[in-house]
């Protein structure tokens, strides 16, 4: 009777697993670009959204003099709803208020020479298909016999296990522009170190010619005695 009972468990578990993780991904769309931004242009791309969904952007300038873009988000209907000038990295999240496309444009108008490289991700989160997965979810049946392993409160760790390896993904790609943009720092000043130091050893050689050079016209007589 306990190996039936347990391998019914064995066998819930599995199901909620799988019936969980098609759950959570279902709803969830996320995007992430990595792109250089050309000195003063502007560049904008387009994500759809519906109503009932959630939009959450982040971006950050990982290379570039300045580390500083402008960025924009517009609703289909043209209203602004978010304004950033001149910023290294933000985190905007917005409820879509109309259905369409909404556009996420990336300004370095502001500088005339210096390119920017600009990671940025996009996560929609539709609340109307998590919505209905949780109403067909409702409908499953639960055995009395294990009422201690109920599906809901397996889904519900479930979740929240998604919840939380969604939220280390999200850190370490953060993470991972972060450590974009400090190596493009290091190599940059490693180029101008090794440039100026080049520079420094050629006049310390220059000067040190000119003074050998010098000396020997001091004692190098060219007249001659005659006798």
């Amino acid at each position: 009777m306990a190996a039936a009972a347990a391998a019914l468990v064995c066998l819930l578990t599995c199901f909620s697993l799988a019936a969980g993780l098609s759950l959570g991904l279902g709803p969830k769309q996320q995007i992430e670009f990595t792109f250089v931004l050309p000195a003063g242009n502007t560049e904008c791309f387009f994500q759809t959204a519906k109503q009932s969904d959630t939009l959450e952007v982040e971006y950050q300038v990982i290379a570039g003099s300045g580390l500083d873009v402008g960025f924009t988000l517009i609703s289909p209907g043209g209203h602004r709803l978010v304004s950033d000038f001149r910023r290294s990295e933000g985190i905007h999240m917005v409820d879509p208020m109309e259905d369409g496309d909404y556009r996420l444009c990336f300004d370095n108008s502001f500088s005339k020479l210096s390119e920017k490289m600009v990671f940025f991700e996009v996560i929609v989160n539709s609340q109307s298909s998590s919505d209905a997965a949780a109403d067909e979810w409702a409908d499953v049946a639960v055995a009395e016999s294990v009422a201690e392993y109920r599906l809901e409160d397996l889904r519900a760790r479930l979740e929240s296990v998604y919840r939380q390896l969604e939220k280390s993904r999200q850190v370490l790609a953060t993470l991972r522009a972060l450590e974009a943009r400090d190596r493009y720092l290091l190599e940059d000043n490693l180029w101008r170190v090794s440039f100026w130091s080049c520079m420094n050893l050629l006049v310390i050689a220059t000067v040190a010619v000119t003074q050998i050079y010098s000396l020997r016209r001091l004692f190098d007589n060219t007249k001659r005695v005659r006798t």
